[in-house]
Order: structure tokens, then C-alpha cells, then sequence
């Protein structure tokens, strides 16, 4: 465990102003532990009554305000069962059905001897006129702080307050503050710092015995950037599955051993990334940075929705970028599980009676493949700008399933997509490249681009596939053709064209 408010330091200043703020951030990042431990501790100090309570189960009951409020108050009274008996709540009283919470708030802080404070959780799960009821009733008794009312009040989801839903089940939002315009600050919760994880995994150490190497530490926070879950999940991955003996070291290799089984597991953090990248607002800009494009005219609104969710973040340099490498593995991959699971059998041809990889026959296996199912599997993929190539990824997929890897590289504005797929002693690299309406041939630049990308694997061949997105063409089965190029550095490359 970390320090609960040292990832937020503002919060307690804010309740001793008496604000009422929202705390935002992507799931599994700690909001809930923080939140409960920071709870704790102010009514530990003598100064306050502090509870955390969600309001996710109210949220069944959106569109039935009156057992919405009921249902909110009957949790709001069983997280108080963790404060003393004097700072309890009294009976709730009776009020009218949109007034409800208001009046049993008001009669709370009336009642004890301490300011009160509310941390309510998983506020965003509440939609529609219930929603905004609770938020109006909550900007009806601020006035009333801290006597009558309590003294500050945290909203805390997965986003801020204008991108709550106020349509069940729909996708309009909120688009304002004004139902909770007291707000006086809108916070994040950052991510770790590389520091924070080296003092983590320390305490497992104490505990055990059992050592992370700084190289160790390096990668995880490498891979990571620091994402709470991940940083958990790597690390319980090692100790639990990997390197259950507390005497070895876990290292670097260990750390990407790690990974990989992470990616492969598909937990429920990793399903609900799958969820997200289906919404029109982050397939708007995921699917530009996967394909190497501008983003072209995307509200700041939208923009910062992504960046608060989690998947991307403002690269100091410039532009968006993936929030860190695991995520860059992982979005290609779960956009690829569509085509992946259309996927025809394939015999592994390109294996050779010792089970190593012929990347001839991995040439020839693939054009036979994409001749015959290119074309029907492109409709399997949910991004159409990107749809040649998590094809393409899908049946490289099945060839790194008997024991090999694929990496990628891409990045906003660079109009490419590098893969490198690693079996045995077999490096082979890749560069995916769409010939668009309107824009020349992209063999040129492609040559100079994966040249460079050879260059830095130390590689002196690989692929240039260039998927052919003009309209009126003939068929993919009959325009899939190769030839041979050499890049301005000299090096052999196998032109791919369909």
C-alpha cells in the first residue's frame, strides 16, 4: 500500500475549505483504496465524520428515482456503521420523492458533534433524472455547509461531471457542470511515479525476503507508465505464478515473461479496454493513432474524455500517444479478436520438421491466406481504417501461438505500422503501409521508413506490405501480387501489394 493522499495531496485542503470537488480516473487505479484509506484516516484525526460510500447500486434503479434515493440512503447508512456510534446518522426523514437524499444529508451534519464528509463512489453509474436530482439536491444544501449540510462532498467516476449520462442507457451526455456548478476543483488521479513502485515492490520484499532487481523495477515501470492495475498485476503475476520461490531474484526477463502472460489472460481490466474502444468518441482517435494518421477535427471535449479514460496521454513532444506499451500491445490485439476468431484453419506450413520458422513459407502461407480470405475477414474487424492490418495481425496471431511473439510500433502522424515477429532464432520485420485515394504510391517513402526500421533491429531484409485502399480496383484474390525493392540503404525487401 502507498499513502493514500500523496497521489492526491489537494483533497484534504479542499475539505478544510470546504469544497466540494470530483475525483476522476480510469478503473483500477486505486480511486476506491485511496479513497476508503483517506476516509479513514480523517476520522481517525478527531476532526471529522468521513465516509466513502457507492452509489453503484442505486445506479440498477435510474429510472425509478424514488427506490433510487432508498436505495442510496439504506448504503449511505451502512458505510457509517465504520464510524463511531455518536456520528452515526439518525433515522432518515421523511421527505418527498427528489428530496429524499437532501433531507437526510441535512439532518446528518445537524446532528453531530463533527463536520461531515462524503466521498461518493461510482457516482457515474446513476443516469438520467436521478442523477440530476442527486446533483441538484447536493447544490440545493451546499449553501447550508458546514453546520446543516456537509462540510465537502467528493464525487468520484470514471469521468467528470459533463460526461455523466443523463439518458439510461444512452450516449447523451451531460455536456455542463451546472447541476453541480459548486464544484471547485475537478482532480485525477495520477499514476504512479517510478519511485512509487520501487517503494511497493519493497514492502514485498520486507514481507518476504524476496528481491526485485532495479532492472526489474525499470521494466515494470517501463511497460506500465506507472497504471496502478498493471503495476499490481505484473507484480502478483511474478510472485504467484512465475517466481513463487521467495530465494530468486525476479528480474527483467521475468518482467516481460510477465507481461505477456497479462496480455494472453484477458482479465476483466483488459475486457473493459475492449468495451471502450468501441465508443464513437475513443474509436475516433484510437483508430488515426493505430493507423499512424492526424487526428483531424476532434472536440477538446472528446480529446480529453480519452486521455481521462486512460488509453492515451499528451506526449511532451507533441500529439497523442498510447499511455504505455502494454496498452500498445494490447488494443491492436483485442481489435484483432474479431478477425482472429473468423479465421479459417490454417496448417503451419511455414514451420520446418525441426519447428523452426521459414519465413519463405511464411511468405507463401500468407499469400495464399490473404488471397483466398482476405477480402470477407476485413469485414470482421471493427476499425475500417486499420482493417487490413488486424487481418493481417490476426494470422500472424496463429503463427506466434506455437511459440513466438509479435511487437509493434506506431505513432500519430507517421502513417505506418511496423510489426516484428519473433519465433526461435527468426527475426522477421514488417511494415504496413494503405495507398489512400488522392495520395501517391507509398512504396517510396515506405522503403526509407522500414529502413530505418531495420536499421535498429539489426535486420537486413523484411516485408513491405502496402494495402491498396483506392476505390474500383479488382479483386484482392487477383491484385495480391509480390516483388522485390531494395531500401536506400541496400537492404533486400519483399514488396507485398493487395
Amino acid at each position: 500500500m502507498l499513502p493514500a493522499t500523496e497521489r492526491l495531496p489537494q483533497v484534504k485542503g479542499l475539505i478544510a475549505e470546504h469544497g466540494y470537488f470530483v475525483i476522476h480516473a480510469p478503473r483500477q487505479t486505486g480511486k476506491t483504496t485511496a479513497m476508503l484509506a483517506l476516509a479513514q484516516q480523517l476520522t481517525d484525526s478527531g476532526e471529522y465524520a468521513a465516509v466513502w460510500v457507492s452509489a453503484e447500486t442505486a445506479g440498477a434503479y435510474s429510472s425509478q428515482s424514488d427506490i433510487a434515493e432508498i436505495t442510496f440512503l439504506d448504503e449511505l447508512r451502512d458505510a457509517a456503521l465504520s464510524l463511531p456510534e455518536a456520528l452515526q446518522p439518525p433515522p432518515w426523514p421523511e421527505a418527498a420523492i427528489g428530496r429524499r437524499v437532501g433531507a437526510g444529508l441535512r439532518a446528518w451534519a445537524s446532528t453531530i458533534a463533527r463536520p461531515l464528509v462524503i466521498f461518493i463512489d461510482e457516482i457515474d453509474s446513476l443516469e438520467g433524472t436521478t442523477l440530476i436530482s442527486i446533483l441538484r439536491q447536493l447544490r440545493t444544501g451546499y449553501i447550508h455547509r458546514p453546520k446543516f449540510f456537509p462540510q465537502s462532498i467528493a464525487l468520484i467516476g470514471l469521468r467528470d461531471v459533463r460526461d455523466y449520462k443523463v439518458a439510461a442507457g444512452g450516449s447523451q451526455r451531460l455536456n455542463t457542470a451546472s447541476p453541480f456548478n459548486i464544484k471547485v476543483e475537478s482532480l485525477t488521479l495520477r499514476d504512479f511515479m517510478a519511485k512509487e513502485v520501487a517503494m511497493l515492490y519493497a514492502q514485498h520484499t520486507q514481507d518476504t525476503g524476496q528481491l526485485f532487481t532495479a532492472e526489474a523495477i525499470e521494466n515494470t515501470y517501463r511497460l506500465t507508465q506507472g497504471q496502478p492495475w498493471l503495476v499490481n498485476a505484473l507484480a502478483r503475476q511474478l510472485v504467484k505464478a512465475l517466481v513463487c520461490d521467495p530465494a530468486i531474484a525476479i528480474t527483467a526477463e521475468h518482467v516481460n515473461q510477465a507481461k505477456e502472460s497479462l496480455i494472453q489472460r484477458q482479465d476483466t481490466h483488459i475486457d473493459s479496454l475492449a468495451e471502450r474502444l468501441r465508443e464513437p468518441r475513443v474509436k475516433a482517435i484510437i483508430e488515426p493513432i493505430l493507423a499512424g494518421r492526424e487526428l483531424g477535427n476532434i472536440s477538446p471535449d472528446d480529446r480529453q474524455y480519452v486521455v481521462d479514460l486512460g488509453l492515451v496521454k499528451r506526449d511532451p513532444q507533441g500529439g497523442f500517444i498510447i499511455a504505455n506499451p502494454i496498452y500498445r500491445e494490447i488494443l491492436p490485439r483485442v481489435l484483432a479478436r474479431g478477425p482472429q476468431d473468423s479465421l479459417p484453419s490454417i496448417q503451419p506450413l511455414w514451420l520446418t520438421p525441426e519447428g523452426t520458422l521459414n519465413a519463405e513459407r511464411l511468405l507463401e502461407a500468407f499469400l495464399s491466406f490473404w488471397r483466398q480470405h482476405g477480402q470477407p475477414l476485413l469485414n470482421s474487424a471493427p476499425y475500417a481504417e486499420i482493417a487490413p492490418h488486424l487481418v493481417m495481425m490476426a494470422f500472424l496471431h496463429r503463427v506466434v501461438n506455437g511459440g513466438g511473439q509479435l511487437e509493434r510500433e506506431y505513432a500519430i502522424g507517421s502513417d505506418r505500422m511496423d510489426l516484428c515477429l519473433r519465433y526461435g532464432q527468426v527475426t522477421l520485420a514488417m511494415e504496413l503501409k494503405v495507398w489512400r485515394e488522392g495520395r501517391p504510391d507509398p512504396l517510396k517513402v515506405g522503403l526509407a521508413q522500414l529502413d530505418k526500421y531495420l536499421a535498429e533491429l539489426g535486420l537486413a531484409q523484411g516485408w513491405l506490405v502496402i494495402f491498396d485502399q483506392r476505390p474500383g480496383l479488382s479483386a484482392l484474390c487477383d491484385r495480391t501480387q509480390t516483388e522485390a525493392a531494395t531500401t536506400p540503404g541496400g537492404r533486400a525487401i519483399t514488396v507485398i501489394r493487395g
